[in-house]
């Protein structure tokens, strides 16, 4: 009976600690950075076999990507829509078309659907340095490759579930030039993790309409040559080359900073 109470028993703890163990990307990033929680962004990168079930991204978080808007309209009071709502009077609103690239379907090179081999070995924006990772390791690589260094951070946003009203209520400069890592629309989990020249990077405090506070990390564009004209103009009426163009960076995806740079933020 004793041994028979020590079987069970210790069935159990191996079932428990089989529950709580951590996934070996999990543990890279505790060996990087200990006692740092892994972003919720970064989940779908510990998805077995890389693949989701369905819809990789939901249509509400692709449309936390697709607002277009100049960056002197960054200021608090500033109200946007996502989705597919109609504007009214000066509130901001999105372009209504989507593709495989999420926030490089405003680039030329990623005007049409392509595959996701194609999207990974071709640039998508001027001067850009881009690099898919399908992997939380290999980010972590690439991230601390790029800065030199491990004293960096990952900051993401926070959107509401089931809000696409909003207004801004203060806005912080993150810093220049950000590593951009964010889901790609297809269907084995794969993010871009790339460097756009010329941009700078906000976090920017929002309230939906009924009340609840958020963060959007947002980037602006500097030099928007590469753009896509149709998008450009059905969002803003202006065309590529003429004026800086922000959109913001939805729960899809992160921005790498020096760890310096950001205040009061965390993912």
């Amino acid at each position: 009976m004793e041994f028979a109470h020590l079987t069970v028993l210790s069935l159990f703890c191996l079932a428990f600690v089989g529950i709580t163990a951590t996934s070996p990307g999990e543990d890279y990033w505790q060996s990087i950075w200990p006692n740092t929680p892994l972003p919720k962004t970064f989940s779908d990168l510990l998805i077995p076999n890389g693949k989701t079930n369905g819809l990789p991204i939901k249509i509400e978080e692709l449309n936390q990507y697709s607002t277009l808007f100049f960056e002197h309209d960054l200021h608090p009071g500033k109200k946007f829509v996502l989705g597919n709502s109609h504007p009214v009077g000066n509130i901001i609103r999105p372009f209504r078309k989507s593709r495989q690239g999420v926030t490089d379907s405003i680039w030329l090179a990623n005007k049409d659907e392509q595959s996701l081999e194609d999207f990974c070995y071709s640039p998508t924006a001027i001067a850009e340095h881009k690099h898919c990772v399908s992997s939380l390791k290999s980010m972590i690589d690439e991230v601390i490759s790029h800065f030199g260094t491990t004293k960096i951070k990952a900051i993401s946003s926070n959107f509401a579930q089931n809000q696409d009203q909003y207004a801004v209520e203060e806005v912080k400069k993150v810093g220049e030039n950000a590593v951009m890592c964010h889901r790609l629309n297809f269907e084995n989990v794969v993010f871009n993790c790339h460097q756009v020249s010329k941009t700078t990077a906000y976090m920017v405090s929002l309230v939906a309409s009924d009340g609840t506070k958020t963060n959007a990390l947002t980037v602006c564009h500097h030099d928007t040559r590469g753009m896509n004209p149709e998008l450009l103009y059905e969002a803003l009426q202006v065309t590529p080359g003429t004026i800086p163009v922000c959109h913001f960076i939805g729960n899809k995806a992160a921005a790498w900073v020096p760890n310096h740079t950001v205040d009061n933020f965390r993912c």
